[in-house]
């Protein structure tokens, strides 16, 4: 808490930033309509696919269609808090295809075979020696690890190797952008832009109320998000991706799928009183 008031020691700045969230997601409804469906035409004249053609309660199935269209065996997964509402690892394992978190805290977590436990910081329930045991009995046997230090090395060692072998980069979406398609990623640990530039494949899941109209209303909902959510002035990374791999280009995804979730969505943003929640929604966690 006294992390986040240092960051925001201009009050005057604070209340003006939080009324830019605000209006953010109190769009009107045809206005906000308009908007999405804006993001989508000029997202597809991208390259950007997007799978399934109504906005699913629960499209878990099509996170599936797309693994098993390149008979995908292994993902690796940014933070998506889109993707725990869907509980799309435990639907992907019963059908056989690995889906490793690659954010350290979710990783921590899987492995001990638990689910997140806060929205920033997922394993904060478990201390360092938690951890560390945990680390010798299911990672790292030989080792006894100690210190935090060694604990993220060895997991970056893990992360690494699964990074280059993964078939598919699973990412959430902070923000899209009408003006251009382009998706944004807010991390710190660069986790995100590995899964988003290294698979061949890359897959983007998205609520649909994440759409602002143009660039330059990015950066204020930046500052806000990442100063309300840990305190910092701006994160480590800040991802922009626009296109699937052009001609001529190193590196980045051959193919980018977005799959949507509404899951009540649209009947809360007719809602007026219900349509106060999506505000934290439009500045909030991919």
């Amino acid at each position: 808490m006294q992390k986040r008031l240092a960051v925001f020691s201009d009050e005057h700045e604070f209340h003006q930033l939080r009324e830019i969230g605000h209006s953010a997601g109190q769009m009107p409804c045809t206005s906000f309509r308009t908007c999405f469906n804006n993001w989508k035409v000029t997202a597809a004249e991208t390259g950007f696919r997007f799978i399934g053609r109504k906005l699913l309660i629960r499209p878990i199935s099509l996170g599936l269609e797309i693994a098993q269209r390149p008979n995908a065996k292994s993902m690796v997964k940014g933070k998506s808090m889109v993707s725990e509402e869907m509980e799309l690892n435990n639907f992907l394992k019963q059908h056989g295809i690995e889906a490793l978190e690659a954010d350290l805290g979710e990783y921590f977590i899987q492995v001990d075979h638990e689910l997140p436990s806060h929205i920033i910081m997922p394993a904060i329930h478990k201390n360092k020696e938690q951890i560390a045991q945990m680390f010798h009995q299911k990672v790292e046997p030989n080792v006894l690890v100690e210190s935090a230090e060694e604990m993220t090395a060895i997991a970056r060692k893990v992360l690494r190797r699964k990074f280059y072998q993964a078939d598919i980069g699973v990412s959430g979406v902070n923000f899209a952008v009408a003006e251009t398609g382009t998706l944004c990623l807010v991390e710190n640990e660069g986790n995100g832009r590995f899964c988003t530039t290294l698979p061949p494949v890359h897959v983007a899941l998205k609520g649909i109320e994440k759409v602002v109209e143009r660039l330059e209303d990015v950066p204020p909902l930046l500052s806000l998000l990442t100063r309300s959510a840990t305190g910092q002035a701006i994160t480590t990374y800040f991802n922009m991706i626009t296109s699937p791999r052009k001609d001529g280009e190193k590196d980045g995804p051959k193919n980018v799928y977005l799959i949507l979730l509404d899951n009540g969505r649209t009947q809360m943003h007719s809602d007026q009183l219900l349509r106060e929640t999506l505000c934290a929604y439009a500045v909030g966690h991919a």
